[in-house]
């Protein structure tokens, strides 16, 4: 009986959450079918099928982590000795006739510190409703808010989301938990529950919230990248006729629904600077440097539950408007938990972009194994003395962050002082 084995889906995945079953027991499957989704360090993504039979057993309850290679289902011919019903989890695991050295432990040995989900029944894998307003038949809901509900008794099918297309996000479940309590405000929370908000009924408690599956890794890559020596170079830019140039563009072509944001220009920028600079284009791997011909810009997207980069390939040989096309596109395939191994792997620089955040200077962390990343903050008016006379300008402040086991501090700062000289002679981007 063919098995369906847990795959790696991103370059840094070790384990997988089996977030949501699209198949149940007795479903004829053929190859490509999507059987499952899967919640990975970097995305919710789909759980295809190599094998065309019928599906006989589901090895996983929903929310279990599962490591790389074990077993989550099977595929049979439908006869009767092909299976032992449709049994799920550690059930279906014990059931089988003939257990292999590949076995599924049971599910509790794969959930992570948080209390797990309350088991459901056979059929209920298939049996969730959408939010109202919802045609596709399918729940939206960060892997995050989903625990939290469950680990709650609330069902999210009842929650309305206020997410990216009706997403059901943490602070959605949270808002019902309150509602929850508020209804009853003298029933006590079973002894093994947590409040998940400040503001609940029990302000003095801490609040426990689970890794989710992307925390975890960006918490493992974090550490990595800490271990690698930081320094940090900063300049400030005169942005008046960078935000000039912006608003002719935008205005000149808004008819065709271009809109071209700063980080769409840093883009542009950073990449065709990287060409003058293939030092600072370059990544570190253990016993060598490896200096990349081309420039992948990755683009910090903060989600609900951690933080992703969306690489624009070849940024220095695309136009303006190409380049905003593929950043809004991919930063909502990102939010909406869509985003493919090869949208978020490769690249070879990044930005990160606080200033709509009103933040106006910091430092970012290295995304290893790349050698630097540049942190923008916000366009501010600062008043300055030109010619003896006092008046105003709009500046950026930008701090570029290199890794010093790749980069000396000379040639990051050439790299930061051209950047600079780009950004202020914008025409540079466009010709």
């Amino acid at each position: 009986m063919p098995e369906v084995n847990m795959p790696r889906l991103s370059d840094t995945m070790q384990e997988g959450v089996l977030s949501r079953w699209v198949k149940k027991v007795g479903d004829t499957v053929r190859e490509g079918d999507v059987i499952a989704e899967i919640d990975t360090d970097k995305a919710t993504m789909d759980l295809e099928a190599f094998d065309e039979g019928i599906l006989e057993k589901l090895l996983v309850e929903e929310g279990t982590m599962v490591p790389i290679g074990e077993p989550v289902a099977f595929i049979g011919t439908g006869a009767a000795g092909d299976s032992g019903g449709g049994t799920t989890g550690a059930q279906a695991a014990a059931s089988s006739s003939s257990p292999t050295p590949t076995e599924p432990s049971p599910a509790s040995e794969h959930v992570p510190a948080a209390p797990p989900a309350q088991p459901r029944t056979p059929a209920g894998p298939t049996d969730r409703q959408s939010p109202a307003g919802s045609n596709s038949g399918r729940l939206l809901a960060s892997p995050l808010a989903r625990r939290v509900a469950e680990q709650h008794g609330i069902d999210p099918a009842e929650i309305t989301g206020t997410g990216p297309g009706g997403r059901i996000v943490r602070a959605d479940v949270e808002a019902a938990v309150a509602a929850q309590a508020s209804a009853a405000p003298h029933q006590r929370q079973p002894a093994d529950s947590t409040p998940v908000s400040a503001t609940g009924t029990q302000p003095s408690e801490s609040v426990e919230v689970p890794l989710t599956m992307m925390r975890k890794v960006m918490a493992q890559r974090l550490t990595e990248s800490a271990s690698a020596p930081h320094f940090h170079l900063t300049h400030v830019v005169a942005m008046d006729r960078l935000m000039t140039l912006r608003a002719e563009i935008n205005e000149r072509f808004a008819d065709s629904g271009v809109k071209i944001s700063v980080t769409d220009l840093l883009v542009k920028a950073c990449a065709l600077t990287l060409e003058d600079h293939p030092q600072v284009n370059a990544s570190w791997a253990g016993d060598k440097i490896l200096q990349h011909p081309r420039a992948h810009i990755g683009v910090a997207v903060a989600l609900d539950d951690g933080l992703i980069v969306p690489v624009i390939r070849d940024a220095a040989t695309k136009g303006l408007e190409v380049i905003s096309t593929e950043t809004r596109a991919l930063a909502k395939k990102a939010r909406d938990g869509k985003l493919t191994p090869a949208e978020f792997s490769g690249g070879t620089f990044s930005i990160s972009n606080l200033g709509m955040f009103g933040v106006d200077n910091f430092t970012a962390v290295i995304n290893p194994p790349e050698a630097s990343i540049l942190a923008v903050g916000a366009t501010t008016e600062e008043p300055y003395v030109q010619d003896g006379q006092l008046s105003t300008r709009q500046i950026m402040k930008i701090t570029l962050t290199s890794d010093h086991r790749v980069l000396d501090g000379a040639v990051s700062a050439a790299f930061l002082r051209d950047l600079k000289r780009t950004l202020e002679e914008p025409l540079r981007i466009i010709i």
